[in-house]
């Protein structure tokens, strides 16, 4: 299923996206606010693209590979919603993480928009989750730029401050 946005191409992953996945995925800068930091092996990002085609092939949704309109075969980040554990509750969940390059453009609010929009209207979801540290205050702008709200926390990183737990639900 793939999508446009006025700026974006969003598309589920195919197996050659992975040299770009580990290239994001294990960059430290990225990883800044992930408690289980960058990712050290090819295998390790060949595990979760292989996770994430089984998702959209077994939930008919998951995580995009997402490019730009001006350059489609370049791969700026990764991002939609997919099943994911809340410690033991399992939630459908918002999720991106784009290359540096593509920072401060408002790509992550464009794609973050547009994943609930396919997840209420097309998917017909009835909630959407989003999983913020608290300390990340750009995806938490993200998520209230796109009407999520908070609306609980989260103590799933142990010898760390909660999580911040927003919603959306489908109106």
């Amino acid at each position: 299923m793939q999508r446009t946005t006025e700026r974006l191409l969003l598309r589920p992953p195919r197996p050659y996206d992975l040299a770009a996945m580990f290239a994001i995925y294990s960059d430290p800068a990225t990883n800044v606010f992930n408690p289980n930091g960058p990712m050290k092996e090819l295998a390790q990002a060949q595990i979760f693209l292989n996770a994430w085609m089984r998702h959209w092939q077994e939930q008919g949704y998951g995580w995009w590979a997402v490019a730009t309109r001006e350059a489609p075969d370049e791969i700026i980040g990764f991002g939609g919603v997919a099943l994911m554990k809340y410690l033991d509750v399992e939630r459908v969940n918002l999720g991106y993480r784009f290359g540096v390059p593509a920072w401060g453009k408002g790509y992550a609010t464009e794609l973050a928009s547009a994943t609930l929009d396919y997840a209420f209207n097309e998917q017909k979801l009835p909630k959407v989750y989003g999983l913020v540290r608290p300390t990340h205050q750009a995806s938490i702008r993200v998520l209230e730029k796109i009407g999520m709200k908070r609306v609980d926390v989260l103590d799933d990183v142990p010898g760390q401050a909660p999580s911040l737990v927003f919603l959306a639900n489908r109106s």
